[in-house]
């Protein structure tokens, strides 16, 4: 990260009001720099177009997972726990005063009021606002595109990965995950990282990043292009679909992932063969599985709006596919290893 001069800052409103005008519709990804205006430094993201194309900002499952992000812990979101309508947004001390059968007469009463089925499940949903940092995962947003392009993997992995694992924090999951890129000790010690008594190397970053560059690199990405190919869909692995599936896997495991497509008809494919998979349960994929892309989506957007407003876009330089490693503001090699 560096800072910048107040001409470097002018230069910087001229090349975005240009670049920004100038959008091309087709599918694009780019690596941004931007100059963040409350730090003073300026840093990469990856942009995307795709989101935008597909207006995935306005699907209500996206929305509700925003809602979430920007939801204080001590606040409770009432909604349909199949489409994810919001109800009611209430504080959670109200709610917690209230008896069990209390709850359950006022998930009663939410269901006549919408017209709802008696079986439709009612979920009463924890704001995190305190939990998604993304501020404070931005710097190493930064570190893990630039470590997943030496590793010659896509860039988009790190950041969307980052923004919901553990976004700006260092934490261990319930299940014994751990680090900014939330890795299993059996994972990381595949891929060469020490975990033991004395050492983890899941809390330093890079070594992090690398696991999980590789994790990607070999096992989620294959096994996505195995199963779309088994049936017999098409797809560019910078498809956002592709993405999406693969990150899933790495949430849920290749195993869980391919018992849920087994369950979704063959005629589903691209982005619908998603949106299938936030309604299918199987085996180990589950609530967590579904929401996983989900999650991932509401945290790009809420990325761009926040860069929208704090950040000022710098340079767009597109990258080379497949990924090799490059460098922001170098001349961009198309050289493949």
């Amino acid at each position: 990260m560096r800072t910048y001069s107040m001409t470097s800052f002018v230069l910087s409103l001229l090349v975005a009001f240009t670049l920004l005008s100038a959008k091309p519709a087709e599918k694009t990804q780019e690596i941004v720099s931007i100059v963040n205006m409350d730090e003073n430094y300026w840093q990469s993201f990856v942009y995307d177009n795709q989101i935008s194309e597909l207006r995935l900002d306005t699907l209500r499952k996206i929305r509700f997972w925003s809602t979430v992000m920007s939801t204080s812990e001590k606040m409770v979101i009432l909604n349909h726990a199949q489409s994810r309508r919001i109800f009611h947004v209430l504080a959670l001390s109200d709610w917690k005063k209230l008896t069990e059968d209390e709850q359950m007469d006022y998930r009663d009463f939410l269901r006549n009021e919408f017209c709802l089925d008696s079986n439709d499940r009612i979920f009463a949903t924890r704001g995190k606002a305190e939990f998604y940092q993304f501020r404070r995962a931005m710097p190493g947003i930064d570190r893990g595109i630039e470590v997943f392009l030496d590793n010659g993997v896509d860039p988009w992995y790190a950041q969307a990965i980052l923004l919901i694992e553990s976004p700006g924090n260092l934490l261990r999951s319930p299940v014994g995950a751990m680090g900014s890129f939330q890795l299993m000790s059996k994972v990381a010690r595949k891929y060469g990282l020490r975990v033991d008594s004395k050492v983890d190397e899941r809390k330093d970053f890079d070594r992090s990043a690398y696991g999980a560059s590789q994790l990607i690199k070999n096992i989620c990405i294959p096994y996505t292009r195995e199963m779309l190919s088994q049936r017999e869909h098409s797809f560019e692995e910078n498809d956002l679909f592709f993405r999406l599936l693969v990150l899933h896997v790495y949430h849920a495991g290749a195993y869980n992932v391919k018992n849920a497509l087994a369950q979704i008809d063959s005629k589903y494919e691209g982005f619908e063969l998603i949106q299938q998979l936030w309604e299918t349960e199987a085996k180990g994929f589950r609530n967590a599985s579904q929401n996983y892309s989900q999650v991932a989506l509401a945290g790009l957007i809420k990325l761009e709006d926040l860069i929208s407003e704090r950040c000022v876009i710098y340079h767009l330089s597109e990258v080379p596919f497949p990924y090799s490693a490059v460098r922001v503001g170098e001349e961009l090699a198309t050289a493949e290893k």
